[in-house]
């Protein structure tokens, strides 16, 4: 029986980043994986693949809508969607690879099959040829993710009522699609479609988009996507679904009860993740779950079983890949007798539309169920240079302050590079610096960063002087 001082389950962003740096620090570790390759939901059937989708098709929008105002004719612009679709492959194919070269520059041993434990101490790996390992580790990450949840009444039969996993397999490009969910995924896989002319329409149960951000974002998002040609339905609960062979047909309540349906080619339903725990075998030992089958884990990260941590969408909060490489890290370096920290509300949260989402710190809804006092500073990205030459002038940034210290408290952007332009405001917060300071340091002409200057110079109670 193999002995090794950590044992990783699950190759995710989790998993690999807790093999890595477990790796780096001397441990002889194992890294287990049910799947032929390396890389979890996110780099295999998330996060990589539809991003290569969202720029692929951002350029093609683009083409059709933006390239004729720059001066830039074409005779015709044709989809190629197979083309597409493989390079989104291409590029999954690439950080896979990356992934087996960092195993095997860290010299991680890595086992593919299913782990299962048989005690607190001891794991059985069965591999997909049915051979079996039995494995002992002085400690264990449980690393397994999430998969696609649905809602009563749905059955995803993966042929017509689908996920975002089916959704990045399909063979053809469809003409019409009900998405239920209007969340991150929701949102970002009815961008891919509607860019490339599916008849897109949403169904959110919530009277929001991305419900869990600032709900000032999720109306402008929703104006945006609206003017764009998606179908918003709000505040819609859908009960049933059935595949009629080519189309599917979804029946939804309204607020008031009156009840509704709707048929496309696809339904794909975008409601959310539900943490892998089946076959774990966690039954034969005590660690515990709770009512929605996530681990319990307490600060450090531990289940009820000392030796055994669990991190990522496993234990439930923002299903993020980053939140799950943040967590990794922690457990790891902790084991190792360090003093990590993580602070939950310093995470950033991105949706990959465009413009971008992203957000970071309290929503305004959070500061007022708190209590708490705030100032707000709000500046528009139509006002913004750099986004006037970049045709990008949707969108806004909000920041959140304390009103007495001036410490931020929240920052939320809509708008061209988001993603990127988040990772500032996060510095902000986690060094507990204020809306002044920040307005303060000197940012380059022109950039899209100018708006956030623009939005620290308000909430900290001076006029902006590009108004």
């Amino acid at each position: 029986m193999e002995q090794y001082d950590l044992a990783v389950i699950g190759s995710g962003p989790g998993g690999y980043v807790a093999a890595i740096r477990s790796a780096q620090l001397g441990y002889k570790t194992l890294l287990i994986e049910k799947y032929d390759t390396l890389g979890g939901t996110c780099t295999n059937v998330g996060c990589i693949p539809t991003k290569a989708l969202l720029d692929s098709t951002h350029h093609y929008y683009d083409a059709v809508n933006k390239f004729q105002t720059h001066g830039i004719d074409l005779e015709s612009v044709k989809l190629n969607f197979e083309q597409m679709y493989k390079r989104k492959t291409d590029v999954v194919l690439k950080n896979t690879q990356g992934l087996d070269y960092l195993m095997k520059k860290n010299k991680i041993t890595c086992m593919q099959g299913t782990a299962s434990f048989i005690d607190n101490s001891t794991l059985e790996i069965t591999a997909g040829d049915g051979g079996i390992s039995v494995i002992k580790a002085d400690q264990y990450i449980i690393a397994t993710g999430s998969k696609p949840a649905s809602v009563p009444g749905i059955e995803i039969d993966k042929k017509r009522i689908i996920t975002s996993t089916e959704a990045l397999s399909l063979q053809e490009q469809p003409k019409s699609m009900i998405i239920i969910g209007g969340g991150v995924i929701g949102v970002e896989m009815a961008s891919i479609f509607n860019r490339i002319g599916t008849q897109v329409t949403i169904l959110e149960y919530a009277g929001e988009l991305i419900a869990n951000m600032d709900h000032d974002l999720g109306k402008n998002l929703k104006k945006i996507l609206i003017k764009e040609g998606i179908q918003i339905h709000l505040q819609k609960s859908v009960y049933k679904a059935e595949n009629f062979g080519n189309s599917a047909k979804v029946w939804f309540k309204d607020s008031n009860g009156q009840e509704q349906e709707l048929e496309a080619e696809y339904v794909l339903v975008a409601v959310g993740r539900k943490a892998n725990t089946q076959n774990l075998g966690l039954e034969n030992t005590e660690v515990q779950l709770n009512p929605k089958g996530m681990i319990v884990v307490n600060e450090e990260l531990q289940t009820s079983v000392p030796n055994i941590y669990a991190v990522g969408d496993v234990i439930g909060g923002a299903m993020l890949a980053h939140k799950a490489e943040e967590e990794a890290v922690f457990v790891v370096e902790s084991i190792n007798g360090q003093k990590p920290h993580i602070h939950y509300n310093r995470i950033p949260s991105v949706v990959y539309t465009w413009p971008e989402v992203s957000s970071v710190g309290y929503t305004e809804e959070e500061l007022k169920q708190k209590g708490l006092e705030y100032t707000v500073g709000t500046f528009p990205f139509s006002a913004n240079a750099r986004a006037r030459a970049g045709m990008d002038t949707e969108g806004f940034v909000k920041v959140l302050a304390d009103p007495k210290y001036g410490e931020l408290l929240g920052v939320h952007i809509i708008g061209a590079r988001a993603a990127d332009l988040i990772a500032q405001a996060v510095v902000g917060l986690e060094y507990e610096v204020t809306a002044d300071d920040m307005s303060r340091i000197s940012y380059a002409h022109p950039t899209y960063a100018e708006v956030l200057k623009e939005s620290y110079t308000i909430a900290s109670g001076r006029p902006s002087i590009n108004i």
